[in-house]
């Protein structure tokens, strides 16, 4: 059975949350699926939820996490026509994957603990957690070294291979040296 104090408070702060969520979300089964939601985390407080001070205050801070969380894990869908979009039957590989020889070479012209860090973390895809406990670092010590490395590797790869970039911020093309 629901407290007496949890369907007070849906009671009186129902239409008021309703309202705030019809301004944003796209439809009424989406506003109602939210206060669904909402209704049901009110309901596992159980009698905790009596000791709350100011129960508007938490259905709203509620719902408005809730939103965040939403958002943070909505994808969105961007359909391609295949047909039109990309060239087909290319014999050329693409600039990136060329690039790869030129990133390979640069990458041995880096000093011993930059060429370590990218090729364990970036190349074999070991952990950064991992890398910091096998080369007795803290984690933030060795983000702060992979994110130089890169930047260096980025640095030499622009210069030795004279990288061009597209108007998205893409590798165009390149020349090897």
């Amino acid at each position: 059975m629901t407290p007496h104090c949890i369907l007070t408070a849906w009671h009186a702060h129902e239409q008021e949350v309703r309202a705030f969520l019809v301004t944003r979300l796209d439809s009424s089964d989406q506003v109602d699926d939210v206060l669904q939601e909402l209704f049901l985390k009110l309901a596992r407080q159980n009698t905790a939820f009596c000791t709350v001070q100011n129960p508007r205050a938490w259905l709203f801070r509620v719902v408005r996490n809730y939103l965040i969380d939403r958002q943070r894990t909505a994808k969105t869908f961007v359909e391609i026509n295949l047909d039109t979009e990309l060239p087909l039957n290319s014999d050329e590989p693409p600039a990136l994957v060329k690039l790869e020889a030129c990133l390979l070479r640069n990458l041995t012209e880096l000093c011993e603990q930059d060429q370590s860090v990218i090729e364990h973390c970036d190349l074999h895809g070991q952990t950064q957690q991992r890398y910091a406990q096998q080369h007795e670092l803290t984690l933030s010590a060795v983000k702060s070294r992979l994110l130089r490395a890169r930047q260096r590797l980025r640095e030499k790869i622009i210069i030795n291979c004279q990288v061009e970039f597209n108007e998205h911020g893409q590798v165009c093309c390149h020349v090897p040296r």
